[in-house]
This record gives C-alpha cells, structure tokens and sequence, in this order.
C-alpha cells in the first residue's frame, strides 16, 4: 500500500513562491510516474505537472511551464513542485499522485495512489 504525504503549502502573496513536498511511504516502482494536480473550490481537479520516477523526465500544463518546476529525490522517496511567481489563481489544494501509465499522463483517473492535499493561498 503507497501513501503519499503532502507538505509545504500555506499563504503567500501574490508573487511569491511555494515548494511543496510530496513523501511517499515507500520506494517507487522505477516505473511509476508522479504527479501533481490542483483543485480550487467548485473546480475540478486540473493537472499540473508529471515526472517520471526513474528518469526524471517532466511534463507540465501548458499554463504553468516557466512558473512550476517539479522535481524527485529518490533516496528520500519524494517528489517536489517549486511555484514561482504565484498568482491569486494558482490558489487550490494541491495532491501529488502516482500512476504506472507514461509521464504525459494527464487524466487523474488514471492515478491510483492520491495525497490528502495541501492547501495553498495566494493574497492579491
């Protein structure tokens, strides 16, 4: 059973930066990919960005390339998402989850281990 813990969000002003931290319970499979995804309220869940567990490739939402950056430490079994430049609507709740389909996967029902989220709050 993977469990996957979210950390790192919080209220920030408008411009500033976020690094979330997504620990997972234990070690990958090397073909797994993990990915984050965001939901604001009445909102759907929206992909964020994807990296692959064992070869680090990343793919993002179109929207957000050049702000977030994901990244992996695979000996402390976890995944980063560094936000920059934040705006009032990146605020959400923000899960990382993990999938055995390939690193552009988009849709959140192909996920199968979900974090509980982390809430994240932008001022203006």
């Amino acid at each position: 059973q993977v469990q996957l813990v979210e950390s790192g969000g919080g209220l920030v002003q408008a411009g500033g930066s976020l690094n979330l931290s997504c620990a997972a319970s234990i070690r990958m499979f090397r073909s797994s990919t993990m990915g984050w995804f965001r939901q604001a309220p009445g909102k759907e869940r929206v992909f964020v960005a994807t990296i692959g567990w064992s070869t680090g490739n990343t793919y993002y939402a179109d929207s957000l390339k050049g702000r977030f950056t994901v990244s992996r430490d695979n000996a402390k079994n976890t995944v980063y998402l560094q936000m920059n430049s934040l705006k009032p609507e990146d605020a959400a709740v923000y899960y990382c989850a993990r999938t055995e389909r390939g690193g552009q996967t988009t849709a959140a029902s192909a996920y199968d281990y979900w974090g509980q989220g982390t809430q994240v709050t932008v001022s203006s």
